[in-house]
Parts: C-alpha cells; sequence; structure tokens
C-alpha cells in the first residue's frame, strides 16, 4: 500500500508578498487561502517593526509568525538606523516576543567591512545566547552591462561560508544562475529555511510564483519531504504589478503548489 506523508514543515507567506500592500493585508490573505503562517518582512511599514502590533494581527488571525526577515536589504538600509548589529539584535528580539524560531539574514554588503569582519563570529555568538536560528540567505553576483559584480562579503553563497542555518532563495539561484539541488545537497542539515519562489535567471531578482520559471521548486519540495523536512517553506514572490483580484490567484497557486510538492509517496506493507 502506498501512503503519502507530509513532513512537519509550515508553509508560510512573506510580507513582502503582498508588497505594496502591508503587513495587515499579508495576515488576512494567509488566514482566507489557508497558510500555516506568517514570515515578516521588517521594512517601512511601521506595523512591521512592532511587537505589539504584530501580535494583535497573529491573534486576530490565528496566523503565527514563523521567522522575521531583517531590515538587511538595500531598501530597507534606514530601517532601524544605519548600523547592521542593531538591526539584527532587534530583529532577534522581534522574533523573541513573537514566538519565532528563525531571523533571516542577508550576507553584508562589501562596503561593510567591519560589519563583514566579525559576522560568521556575530552570527554564531547571537545563536548561542539566544536559541533563535540566524539563517543566512544565498544571494547573487550584481550584474549590469555585461560587468559582474561581487557585492556581498564573505560571499552570495553560503554553502562554504561557517554559517549552521541557511536560507535557500529559488529566486537567487536564478539570478545567480547556481544548481540549487547541488547547494541544498551540499548544506544538509544546515538548510534550515527555504524562500519558495521561480526564476527564469534575469539579472533582475525575478521571484516568480513556483512553476512559471527554471528553477527545481517541485525536485527541491519533494526531496524535502521525503527527508521530513521540519523548517519552514516561504512563499516570497512578486505580485506588486497586478491587480488585487490576480495577486490572490497568484498566492494561493503558489500555496497550492506547495502543498501538491511537499509530500513524500511512501510504500507501506
Amino acid at each position: 500500500m502506498t501512503v503519502v506523508r507530509v513532513p512537519g514543515a509550515r508553509v508560510a507567506l512573506s510580507t513582502s508578498s503582498v508588497y505594496p500592500q502591508n503587513c495587515a493585508t499579508a495576515f488576512d490573505l494567509a488566514e482566507r487561502l489557508g497558510f500555516d503562517g506568517v514570515e515578516v518582512m521588517v521594512w517601512t511599514d511601521p506595523v512591521s517593526q512592532e511587537a505589539g502590533a504584530l501580535k494583535a494581527l497573529s491573534d486576530l488571525h490565528s496566523m503565527p509568525v514563523v521567522s522575521i526577515h531583517a531590515p538587511t536589504l538595500l531598501l530597507t538600509q534606514r530601517v532601524w538606523g544605519p548600523e547592521a548589529w542593531p538591526k539584527v539584535d532587534n530583529s532577534i528580539e522581534l522574533a523573541t516576543a513573537l514566538g519565532a524560531d528563525t531571523v533571516v539574514l542577508h550576507p553584508p554588503f562589501r562596503w561593510q567591512k567591519e560589519y563583514a569582519r566579525t559576522f560568521a563570529d556575530g552570527v554564531a555568538l547571537r545563536e548561542h545566547d539566544t536559541g533563535i536560528k540566524l539563517a543566512i540567505e544565498n544571494m547573487f553576483p550584481w550584474r549590469a552591462r555585461n560587468r559582474s559584480v561581487e557585492a556581498y562579503l564573505p560571499h552570495w553563497d553560503p554553502v562554504d561560508q561557517p554559517y549552521d542555518h541557511v536560507t535557500l532563495d529559488l529566486s537567487h539561484t536564478a539570478t545567480a544562475g547556481s544548481d540549487a539541488m547541488a547547494m541544498a545537497a551540499a548544506l544538509g542539515l544546515r538548510l534550515a529555511h527555504i524562500h519558495l519562489a521561480d526564476g527564469l535567471g534575469s539579472p533582475m531578482d525575478e521571484h516568480l510564483v513556483p512553476g512559471r520559471g527554471g528553477q527545481p521548486c517541485a525536485e527541491l519540495l519533494e526531496t524535502l519531504a521525503v527527508q521530513q523536512f521540519s523548517g519552514s517553506v516561504v512563499v516570497e514572490v512578486s505580485t506588486r504589478r497586478v491587480s488585487e483580484e490576480q495577486r490572490e490567484l497568484d498566492l494561493a497557486e503558489a500555496l497550492a503548489f506547495a502543498r501538491l510538492h511537499l509530500a513524500a509517496a511512501a510504500v507501506v506493507f
């Protein structure tokens, strides 16, 4: 007899998936569409920075916050001040207050030399002291006019770095031209968190609905299911140029894709 086994991984919605709408919209959609939780991208929306407001949304919609994405993007450099470590520490405090077990971080930009110098040790120390997983996200080289710029230190690819926890983003693997399945295999148990999206390899970070690009989204989810992955799979797609109706359809499609493929067939005698 063949049965289907579903791992304990939660399928969550990133608040960035509703941009330019706000956190309140993300929690409402997450509940209505049937997600298991929400990842909060900390950005200029004041609600995304405030534990009390987020707790109220979480309680209202019965949607747990599974992770916090620290404001370490280029577009969030002014959130919580210009210094990098306070952004990380504030994100950890926010995660702790909301019961989230993971903070997603981008690696330092090349111009953040002091932050980069202490980054790996600082991450390890904070994980030890707080019990929160700091999952470093894979990035990509910046490309323009047939030139490639290494914008991150120590590197945009976390596989060979000494991080205990890593976020694998499938839009970023498309932009970088990386082999997502090889990265997942090399990371092994260090793979703690997934950003589920897709891409066609454009220099622009596309964040397509999974299944609409060239990344092995289905294969990765099916492999994680066999391995009984226990982290979170976070839908992080771009809907900024679509109508509200199409946004809801796109997010429902992404969730259905995740549910379909995050399952493993097992033969039971």
